[in-house]
């Protein structure tokens, strides 16, 4: 039997990427199969399209790292899902024996594979993961809005709650608003209380970004940040940087923390390489924060937020399957306020 997905038959551009018949997955034990409805799309899918250097990966590999749809089959004795149950997927099937997975930290875990990196992924009909990476989907939302949450806001979950710890007093600056990953830490943030500056190079998104409750807005192409920051806090800088922009953005991230502030990052669409500032770093006992993708208990916690809060992530557009190449186009444009979204029909 075969199912219609997209696939890599090699690196480079769009010509790459082609909708087509793939051989339908096989359910193992344990496994549940899971009719998607919804993918969206990631940077990273740009970047196994481009080379997925480092990356270990077969070809043809179908694409797409998120996704929401229905349970189509899995074990009888499966009590926590049901046949035709609406769900949403973790990325991340962990190996469960290395030392991070036994310690609770799979997101860690030394043989970690990832759907549409690692392995066949969401931009298909159908996909087969362990039971554990099925999650009932929250009331209330589209699966293309559902299909978000797997990626971008389960990263943005982690970087502000585990590793940035943020309260509800503090003020956070979240560079590079319009992409997913930065509003999914607005929404968050705000949602808990905090104040949230953001920065961008399109005066049309930071409009957006206020009326999503933005307390604060920066043009990063014709203001200085830091001074921005500055002025705005009166002199003082956030507690919280949340950074995935990488190069452009370190100096001026690394500016605007307070004294004992912290900076989180998960991305370095600009480069990777920034200068360090370490005299900066000890002086003012700066905390530097990696972050990437999320475990099961904080995709679990952030379901829960999201159906108490009512939380809706933000949609740029839809495209069908069929139209992939729209969409990979779109999300590498930079033109997009939110998420690219493919409908799996």
């Amino acid at each position: 039997m075969s199912m219609m997905a997209a696939s890599m038959h090699g690196h480079g551009g769009n010509e790459v990427v082609r909708v087509g018949p793939r051989p339908l997955p096989i359910r193992h034990p344990g496994h549940v199969l899971v009719r998607m409805r919804a993918a969206t799309i990631n940077r990273v899918d740009l970047y196994m399209r481009d080379s997925g250097a480092g990356i270990t990966h077969q070809l043809p590999q179908i694409m797409g790292l998120d996704g929401a749809g229905t349970v189509e089959a899995l074990d009888a004795g499966e009590r926590l899902l049901q046949p035709g149950q609406p769900v949403v997927l973790h990325p991340g099937i962990a190996c469960g024996r290395c030392e991070f997975c036994q310690r609770g930290e799979g997101v860690l875990c030394l043989h970690m594979s990832l759907l549409g990196e690692h392995r066949d992924g969401t931009f298909a009909q159908y996909v087969s993961v362990p039971a554990s990476n099925v999650f009932p989907m929250p009331k209330g939302l589209s699966f293309a809005q559902a299909a978000a949450l797997g990626v971008n806001h389960l990263t943005a979950w982690r970087m502000l709650f585990t590793k940035a710890q943020i309260k509800p007093w503090e003020t956070v600056l979240v560079f590079g608003i319009g992409g997913g990953v930065s509003l999914a830490a607005l929404q968050l943030a705000k949602r808990t209380g905090a104040r949230v500056i953001v920065t961008s190079r399109d005066d049309a998104k930071l409009e957006r970004a206020r009326a999503l409750g933005a307390d604060h807005t920066i043009n990063a192409q014709t203001q200085d940040v830091a001074k921005a920051v500055m002025a705005a806090t009166g002199g003082r800088g956030v507690d919280v940087v949340f950074e995935n922009v990488g190069a452009r953005a370190w100096s001026s991230a690394m500016k605007s923390l307070v004294r004992g502030g912290r900076l989180v990052t998960c991305g370095a669409t600009t480069g990777d390489q920034p200068p360090a500032d370490l005299r900066r770093i000890f002086i003012r006992q700066l905390q530097i924060l990696g972050s990437t993708l999320g475990n099961f208990d904080e995709l679990r916690s952030l379901l829960a937020f999201v159906q108490r809060t009512a939380l809706q992530p933000v949609i740029d557009s839809e495209y069908a399957l069929g139209e992939v190449h729209a969409a990979l186009n779109r999300l590498e444009s930079g033109a997009q306020f939110g998420k690219v979204v493919l409908r799996i029909d």
